[in-house]
């Protein structure tokens, strides 16, 4: 084995973890992908010789192009979106995709991806890597520029907007497809008074529909989301259950097309957020293959 193909071997060993730290990052699956390929080209031209700790060194190589991805993203963009719902890892119960749990290695909900989506990049990067992947404050300080006692700091802050947005899910996955199918038979039913028990009060819908006026947005309260609801409970439209990033989900089809993922997110046993993609350019780039053999 010549020495390039020795380092992609070794790149390979880290590569599930490279690409479940960028999709933090980034709720992206395209631009985690391209940051990873990023680490093997800059891998591939430095002289790591004296690198004693080979994966610490790509995720921090990741981790500064991921920053330098959500910086570029904050000075693109003119006026704050009201939603951007990440793109969603979507599988199919009872079926192990090891891809798919390499990314969400200790479970990511869509709806903390976009609580993370609200953070500013060093907050964000801070948050994700001392968090979620136990990088100690003093490796990650040098990649936002603070010192050790500032970057502990921009992950306190980080924590506290997430634990206030993105209460934790019930682990009962059962359950929760129970509390999904009854949000789903009710809104059939037309039955709102239904509806609003599956409802958490303060529940939360975020609808991305893309770049259309009106197609992105927001609804807030029980009434509020299960009237919605309502409005969208259409015979044509097939409510087909699926892991989304891990918990119940559903991808709605119309005449056998997906026109939409939606993410639930239930605790103590009733629904306190809703994620819905709808945008069909980006619906078109998921992998929902697996679909079609049910």
């Amino acid at each position: 084995m010549n020495h390039n193909d020795w380092m992609a071997e070794r790149f390979e060993e880290h590569r599930s973890h490279l690409r479940a730290v960028a999709y933090r990052m980034l709720g992206s699956l395209s631009e985690a992908d391209d940051a990873v390929q990023e680490a093997w080209l800059r891998l591939s031209r430095a002289d790591t010789s004296d690198v004693e700790n080979l994966g610490g060194w790509l995720t921090t190589v990741v981790a500064r192009v991921c920053l330098n991805t959500l910086r570029s993203r904050t000075s693109r963009r003119e006026d704050p979106l009201d939603v951007h719902v990440p793109d969603p890892v979507v599988s199919i119960e009872g079926r192990a995709d090891p891809e798919h749990q390499a990314v969400l290695a200790d479970s990511v909900g869509l709806a903390l991806l976009v609580v993370l989506e609200t953070l500013p990049p060093a907050e964000r990067l801070a948050f994700v890597l001392h968090d979620m992947f136990a990088m100690p404050f003093d490796e990650i300080a040098p990649i936002v520029g603070r010192s050790a006692t500032a970057t502990r700091q921009l992950a306190s802050r980080g924590r506290r907007r997430v634990q206030g947005a993105a209460p934790p899910p019930d682990r009962d996955l059962a359950r929760q497809r129970e509390v999904v199918d009854a949000f789903f038979a009710a809104a059939r039913d037309g039955d709102l008074d239904a509806l609003v028990t599956v409802l958490h009060p303060d529940v939360v819908l975020r609808a991305d529909g893309g770049t259309r006026p009106g197609a992105s947005f927001v609804v807030r309260g029980a009434e509020a989301v299960a009237g919605r609801a309502l409005m969208f409970a259409r015979p044509s439209r097939v409510a087909r259950p699926a892991l989304v990033n891990g918990a119940a989900g559903v991808v709605v089809t119309v005449g056998g097309r997906a026109v939409s993922v939606m993410a639930f997110t239930v605790s103590e046993g009733r629904i306190v957020a809703i994620d819905s993609l709808g945008d069909p350019e980006r619906l078109s780039q998921l992998d929902l293959s697996a679909l079609d053999d049910r």
